[in-house]
C-alpha cells in the first residue's frame, strides 16, 4: 500500500461513525446499518454550512469555486457512495430502512447544492471573465458542464415550480429506488427445485454443483450434484445453462415465464412504479422545456438528436433482422432434423435450447467443455499480462491492504512502467442472488484528483469497484467460467482501466466523469474483442486440473462460432433501445397506448418470436427505471460503432505484431484512457483514430457484412 493510503488507514481510528471519514478506503468490516442514519445525517448538516459559507464568499475563480465545490461534493460521494454500494453488494432489510430513510433528505440536499444561484452565478461569471482563456480544455469542460447541469437541474426555476420540481426528483429517486429492490426480491423469490434425475439427466456438471449448493443453502443439507435435490433459479449463473441444456421442454417454460414475468404481480408489482416514473419524467421535461424526456436526455449526450440516434439504431435493425429470421428458421429445420415436436410450434424457451444444440453440431464444441480452461485466477493471469503487453501497467494482488465487505472479494494494485502504483481496485466477482443485485458494473470507490490535505497538494490514487455475478467455486474447484463470462469481466475491467488509468487531475473530469453517457462503453466493448486475440486467449485458457493450453481445434471453433446467432443477439439489444427511445420521446401517460402495448409494437419490427402474454420485461428493466440509462439505452450500441472502431485500429497494425500493438496500445492508453471527460469525446476518438468513426468495424466483426 502507498504511503499516501497508510496515513488514511492510520487515521480512521480517530474517529467513531467510519462513514464521516470522508476520504482514503472505505472501513467496510466497521460499517454497520445503524451507521447509516447518525452519519449521513451529520454529514448533511456540516455540507449545508459549508454550502451557506461558500455562497456567501465565492469568487468567479477556479481556486475560490470550483476546488472548494469539488471538496464538499467529494465528502457526500464518498459517505453516500458507500451505502449506494452496499445496497448492490449487501443488501439487507436493515440497509434498506436506514438508506430509505436517509435518501430523501440527501436528494433534498443535492437539489439545493445544485439549484444553488450564487453558485451558478460565479460559473457564469467565470465563463465570462477575463481568466476564462488561462483554463486549460479540461478545466474549461468542468464549468461549461456544471453550467449546462445546474440549468438541467432547475437552478432557473422559481416559486412552484421549483417547488414541484424538487418533489420530482424526490419521488423519482425512491421510486427508481424501489424498483430495483422489487426485481432483487422477485429474482431471489422463485425457484425451481428438481428431485428427479430424469429432469436433470441432461445438465452440465457444473450446473449439477451449483444447484446442489443453492439446495443446501435453502436447506438441504444432504443435497449432492449427483443424486440432488437441484435447486434452479432465476440468478443468471443457474438460470442460463438451464435453459441451454435442460431436455424437458415444460421445466424450460416454467422456469421462462418465471423469468419474464418478475416483478409485475403483488406486493412486488412494478408496473404501477413505471407508469409513476414515466409520468414524473414527462412532467419534469414539461418543467425544463423540452419536448420530450428523450431530447433532456440527449442534451448532455454525444449523439446529437434523436433523430441521429434512430438514424444509427435503423441502419444497424434493417441488417440485423434479416439474418435474425434466417436463424430462426434455420433453428426450426434443425429442431425438425431431431424429430422434435416444437419445429411446428416453436416458442421462446425453445430458444436458448436449440441455439446451443446447433452451435454444438455446427462446431463440435459446448460452452461447458471450455469452462475448465477458464478458471477465474488463470483469466485473471491472462487479462493481466494483455494489459501489461498493449498499456504497459502491471497488476499484482493486494489482498489484506483494504477492508473488505465479503470474504470472497480480491483487492488489487496498479503500477506504471517504473512500478509506481497509480491506482487500485476491489473484484467482486461471484453471484451472491440473496444479497447483491444481478448483471455486471463498475463503479468509483475513489475518483482521481489532486487535492490539498494539510495545507499540501498530493495526488488521490484512483480506486474502482468492479462487480460480476459468475459462477462461484463449488465443490472444491475454483471458478470454472463460461466464455461468456469471461467476456463479461474483460468488458468492466474495460471501464475500470478508463477510471484507472485517467492522467487528469480535475476530479470533475477524471475518468468516467463528465464523459458524455453514450461513450462511456466505449473502452469496455473494446476490451471484449480481445478475448478472440490469439495471443491473450492463449494466455489464459489453461485448465485448471492439468494446466494444459487450450488445444487449437477449441480456439478455431471459438472464432467460427464468434458471430453464430449475431443477428438475433443484435436486434435483441435494438429492441431494448429502441423501446427505451420510444417510451421517452413519443409515449404519454394516460394515453391511448399503454406501456406493454407500446413494447409490442415496437417488437414487430425488432423480435422474431412473438411476445407472450404475461411477458412484463419491463418490469426488470433497470437499466432505464433504476440505472442510469433513461433515454440512454441505444448508448451501447452507438458506443460499440466507437469500440469496433478503435479495434480495427489495432488490427490494422497488425495483431501479432507486438511492437506496433505496443505503440497502438500507447496512443489508445493516452487518449481514450487517459483523456477522460476533459475533452469531448468525438475530439478523444479522432485524436486516437485520426477520423471519425464509422459502422463498418462493427458490423464486419458481427459477421452481417463480408469481411473486407
Amino acid at each position: 500500500m502507498s504511503q499516501d493510503n497508510r496515513s488514511i488507514k492510520n487515521s480512521m481510528v480517530v474517529t467513531k461513525n467510519t462513514l464521516l471519514i470522508g476520504q482514503g478506503l472505505p472501513p467496510f468490516e466497521s460499517i454497520k446499518s445503524e451507521d447509516v442514519v447518525p452519519a449521513i445525517t451529520g454529514l448533511l448538516i456540516e455540507l449545508e454550512q459549508e454550502l451557506i459559507n461558500l455562497e456567501a464568499t465565492v469568487k468567479p475563480t477556479w481556486n475560490d469555486l470550483v476546488e472548494p465545490l469539488q471538496k464538499l461534493e467529494d465528502r457526500l460521494t464518498w459517505s453516500w457512495g458507500i451505502v449506494g454500494h452496499l445496497m448492490g453488494v449487501k443488501n439487507s432489510p436493515e440497509l434498506r430502512k436506514a438508506y430509505n430513510e436517509i435518501q430523501p433528505k440527501v436528494v433534498e440536499f443535492i437539489n439545493k447544492l445544485s439549484q444553488s444561484q450564487p453558485i451558478y452565478q460565479a460559473f457564469k461569471n467565470l465563463s465570462n471573465s477575463d481568466s476564462w482563456e488561462n483554463l486549460d480544455v479540461g478545466q474549461k469542460r468542468i464549468v461549461e458542464a456544471t453550467i449546462k447541469d445546474a440549468e438541467l437541474s432547475g437552478v432557473s426555476l422559481e416559486g412552484e415550480k421549483r417547488e414541484n420540481f424538487n418533489a420530482i426528483e424526490l419521488e423519482l429517486a425512491e421510486l427508481s429506488n424501489k424498483f430495483s429492490n422489487n426485481v432483487l426480491d422477485a429474482t431471489k423469490a422463485f425457484s425451481l427445485t428438481l428431485t428427479k434425475k430424469e429432469e436433470v439427466d441432461s445438465l452440465p456438471p457444473s450446473l449439477l454443483s451449483l444447484a446442489a449448493q443453492a439446495a443446501r443453502d435453502d436447506g438441504a443439507e444432504n443435497a449432492t450434484a449427483e443424486n440432488g435435490p437441484w435447486r434452479i433459479t432465476l440468478d443468471y449463473p443457474s438460470f442460463i445453462p438451464f435453459m441451454q441444456h435442460c431436455k424437458k421442454r415444460e421445466l424450460r417454460e416454467q422456469l421462462y415465464k418465471a423469468s419474464i414475468s418478475r416483478a409485475s404481480s403483488e406486493e412486488l408489482n412494478n408496473y404501477p412504479l413505471i407508469q409513476r416514473i414515466l409520468e414524473l419524467r414527462q412532467e419534469k421535461t414539461k418543467i425544463l422545456g423540452f419536448n420530450s424526456y428523450a431530447e433532456l436526455s440527449l442534451a448532455t449526450k454525444m449523439a446529437p438528436s434523436v433523430a441521429a440516434v434512430e438514424k444509427l439504431l435503423e441502419e444497424l435493425r434493417s441488417v440485423s433482422y434479416d439474418a435474425a429470421v434466417k436463424e430462426l428458421e434455420e433453428l426450426k429445420q434443425f429442431a425438425a432434423s431431431k424429430n422434435a415436436p416444437e419445429a411446428n410450434d416453436f416458442k421462446r424457451w425453445d430458444m436458448s435450447f436449440w441455439s446451443e444444440r446447433l452451435r454444438e453440431e455446427k462446431f463440435s464444441f459446448t460452452v461447458e467443455e471450455l469452462r475448465p480452461y477458464f478458471p477465474l485466477p488463470q483469466v485473471l493471469d491472462g487479462l493481466f499480462s494483455l494489459v501489461k503487453r498493449i498499456f504497459g501497467i502491471n497488476i499484482t494482488a493486494a489482498d489484506g491492504e483494504a477492508p473488505l465487505w465479503h470474504e470472497d472479494v480480491r483487492y488489487f494494485q496498479i503500477s506504471d512502467e517504473t512500478n509506481t502504483p497509480i491506482a487500485y481496485f476491489y473484484l467482486d466477482a461471484y453471484s451472491r442472488p440473496a444479497e447483491k443485485r444481478g448483471g455486471a458494473w463498475m463503479d468509483e470507490c475513489i475518483n482521481r484528483a489532486k487535492i490539498v490535505e494539510n495545507g499540501q497538494k498530493i495526488l488521490r490514487l484512483p480506486v474502482a469497484y468492479l462487480q460480476c455475478n459468475q459462477t462461484p467455486p463449488v465443490d472444491g474447484k475454483p471458478s470454472l467460467m463460461s466464455f461468456s463470462e469471461v467476456e463479461t469481466l474483460f468488458h468492466e475491467f474495460g471501464h475500470g482501466l478508463q477510471h484507472m488509468l485517467t492522467t487528469v487531475d480535475y476530479g470533475g473530469a477524471a475518468g468516467i466523469n463528465n464523459v458524455e453517457w453514450d461513450a462511456v462503453e466505449l473502452p469496455s466493448q473494446f476490451m471484449e474483442n480481445w478475448c478472440y486475440d490469439r495471443s491473450t486467449l492463449f494466455g489464459m485458457a489453461k485448465h485448471y486440473e492439468t494446466g494444459e493450453t487450450l488445444p487449437e481445434h477449441y480456439y478455431q471453433k471459438l472464432l467460427a462460432a464468434k458471430n453464430y446467432m449475431s443477428g438475433s443477439g443484435m436486434l435483441r439489444q435494438l429492441h431494448f433501445a429502441l423501446v427505451d427511445i420510444e417510451l421517452h420521446h413519443r409515449y404519454q401517460v394516460g394515453g391511448k397506448e399503454t406501456v406493454v402495448e407500446l413494447r409490442r409494437r415496437v417488437a414487430e419490427t425488432t423480435t422474431v418470436l412473438p411476445i407472450l402474454p404475461e411477458d412484463a420485461f419491463l418490469c426488470a428493466f433497470s437499466h432505464i427505471f433504476a440505472g442510469g440509462y433513461a433515454a440512454g439505452y441505444y448508448s451501447y450500441k452507438w458506443a460499440e460503432v466507437l469500440s469496433a472502431d478503435a479495434f480495427a485500429a489495432f488490427e490494422e497494425a497488425g495483431l501479432g505484431n507486438q511492437q506496433a500493438i505496443a505503440i497502438c496500445g500507447k496512443r489508445f492508453r493516452d487518449t481514450v484512457l487517459a483523456l477522460g471527460g476533459s475533452l469531448h469525446p468525438m475530439e478523444v476518438f479522432k485524436t486516437f483514430r485520426g477520423r471519425e468513426p464509422n459502422t463498418e468495424p462493427l458490423l464486419r466483426h458481427s459477421g452481417l457484412v463480408a469481411t473486407v
